[in-house]
């Protein structure tokens, strides 16, 4: 997302090029921690990291995130609350790190920006409710099938481990779903 506007955007490396801080970080880095504020937008350029929280000592995740996606714990990002997730990249990951002042400059200069911020937030919204009927109306094994077909990606990517928990379910629920397909 963020380089598709950049580069359609004439002199925008030159003006704001100072604001986007790239890192290269290896799997499991931890980019906020549960309880943390939020301070940083991340845009991904390579790799995946997942959004998760702790729920009774075992780890669930939220949301997982790819290249060209951008990822924060939006309400403390937003309104500077406590994160109720963790951020963590899953594998080798290039990113491109951007701070809430730096983003909120952006948002108000380039009205592109926005516009497209704007879009991404309605559609997780959309993603998000969808993510939340499911869990409450479909089985497990409707919910992995319609993983498999909408999101073959994050089959191929992420540890199964990983997977389970998003499912709402434990590894070995999820292998012996696999094996019934």
């Amino acid at each position: 997302m963020l380089d598709r506007l950049t580069d359609s955007i004439p002199g925008f490396r030159d003006k704001y090029g100072h604001l986007l801080k790239e890192k290269s970080i290896g799997a499991k880095t931890t980019l906020l921690l549960e309880g943390e504020m939020a301070r940083y937008m991340y845009f991904i350029r390579e790799g995946c990291l997942r959004l998760w929280f702790n729920k009774d000592g075992k780890d669930i995740t939220f949301q997982f995130f790819f290249e060209s996606q951008s990822v924060s714990s939006i309400e403390s990002f937003i309104d500077g609350k406590p994160s109720l997730f963790s951020l963590e990249s899953i594998e080798p990951s290039r990113i491109i790190a951007v701070s809430k002042n730096d983003f909120n400059l952006l948002l108000q200069e380039i009205p592109e920006l926005k516009e497209n911020f704007q879009k991404i937030l309605i559609q997780r919204l959309g993603h998000y409710a969808r993510l939340f009927l499911s869990r409450i109306k479909d089985s497990p094994m409707e919910r992995y099938i319609d993983l498999l077909k909408n999101y073959p990606h994050i089959v191929d990517r992420v540890p199964q481990h990983y997977i389970a928990s998003y499912l709402g379910i434990t590894a070995v629920s999820l292998s012996r779903l696999k094996k019934r397909l």
